[in-house]
C-alpha cells in the first residue's frame, strides 16, 4: 500500500479492495492524512460497495483502515467530492445494502469517520479506537448521518454531548452502551472483524438480505424526517460566518474566533464573575 501524495487522485490508490472467500474487504489508505475523505477515496468506496453487491461470490464487507486513524472525516482542504448517485456522501453513507458491513476501528473515528460506524450494521473496534463529532468546533454540524443516526445507536444524551462539545466516546464505554460489537486489544480488530463477518453470513443469503431490507423499509421515514432537518440545517450553516471562520480556523491550525452577540458576550461576563460552585 502507498502514501503517496501524487496519486491521491486515483481511486484505487485510497481504498484497497481485496476478496477473501464470501468477505470483500475494503480497506481506507491514507494514513499520512489520517484517512480523510477526498474525492478519490468516495469514488474508492462507491466501487468497492457496487462490486459488494454485483458479486454473487461475495455476502459480507469489512471496511478497515491502515495506519493509526480509521478515519478522520472529510478532507477540509480538498473535500469529500460530490455525493455519489447510490451511496451518497463518502459513496456508502446512504447505500442500500442486502449484506451486512462490519467496520473494524482499530484507531481514532472522527466526524465523518464516526459516521462510517454509524451507517455499519456490525462494530468491532479495539481499546485503541475512541469517536468524536468535533465539527460543531469548526462551525459546521455532523451532516454525513451523525445528526441523526447518533442518537438513535446511543442515548440520545450522550450523542447530544459529543455534538455540541466535541466529547470522545471511547471504545469501551461504547460497547457498553451497545454501540461496538466485540472489543478486542490493539491489533486483533481485522481478525475479529472477519470471525463477526463470517458468523453474520451462516444463514441464508435470502434471508440475511430481507433482514436488512426490513430493517432499512422500518428505519426509512424516520431516516427521511433525519435527512431533510440535516440538510436545512446544513444550508443555514454553509451561509453563515461560523462556517467560513471555522473552516478557516481549522486549516491554518488557530483557535476559531467566533463572532458574539451582544446577549452572548453579557452571558460570558456573568459567566466570569459567578462565585465558584460550591461556595
Amino acid at each position: 500500500m502507498t502514501d503517496s501524495r501524487a496519486e491521491e487522485g486515483r481511486p484505487g490508490d485510497v481504498v484497497h479492495v481485496r476478496a477473501v472467500g464470501p468477505v470483500l474487504q475494503i480497506t481506507l489508505d491514507r494514513p499520512h492524512k489520517r484517512n480523510a475523505v477526498n474525492p478519490a477515496m468516495t469514488l474508492g468506496l462507491e466501487a468497492a460497495f457496487a462490486r459488494l453487491e454485483a458479486d454473487p461470490g461475495l455476502r459480507v464487507s469489512v471496511l478497515a483502515a491502515t495506519g493509526d486513524f480509521f478515519c478522520a472525516g472529510s478532507d477540509l482542504v480538498l473535500g469529500a467530492g460530490p455525493h455519489t448517485a447510490d451511496g451518497g456522501q463518502y459513496g456508502m453513507i446512504r447505500r442500500s445494502r442486502t449484506k451486512p458491513l462490519v467496520a473494524a476501528v482499530d484507531g481514532p473515528a472522527l466526524g465523518g469517520g464516526f459516521e462510517m460506524v454509524l451507517a455499519a450494521d456490525l462494530v468491532v473496534a479495539s481499546r485503541n479506537a475512541w469517536f468524536a463529532l468535533p465539527e460543531g468546533a469548526r462551525g459546521r454540524l455532523p451532516g454525513a448521518g451523525g445528526l441523526l443516526r447518533a442518537p438513535a445507536r446511543l442515548p440520545r444524551n450522550v450523542a447530544v454531548e459529543m455534538m455540541l462539545t466535541g466529547a470522545r466516546l471511547d471504545a469501551a464505554r461504547a460497547y457498553d452502551l451497545g454501540l461496538v460489537n466485540r472489543l478486542v486489544e490493539p491489533g486483533a480488530v481485522l481478525r475479529a472483524a472477519f470471525e463477526i463477518a463470517l458468523d453474520a453470513i451462516t444463514s441464508a443469503p435470502e434471508s440475511v438480505a430481507q433482514i436488512l431490507r426490513g430493517l432499512e423499509r422500518i428505519e426509512e421515514p424516520g431516516e427521511q424526517l433525519g435527512w431533510g432537518a440535516t440538510a436545512e440545517a446544513m444550508d443555514v450553516l454553509r451561509g453563515s460566518s461560523d462556517h467560513t471562520e471555522g473552516t478557516a480556523a481549522f486549516v491554518e491550525r488557530r483557535p476559531p474566533l467566533w463572532v458574539l452577540s451582544a446577549a452572548q458576550r453579557a452571558a460570558i461576563t456573568r459567566a466570569a464573575i459567578l462565585p465558584p460552585a460550591g461556595s
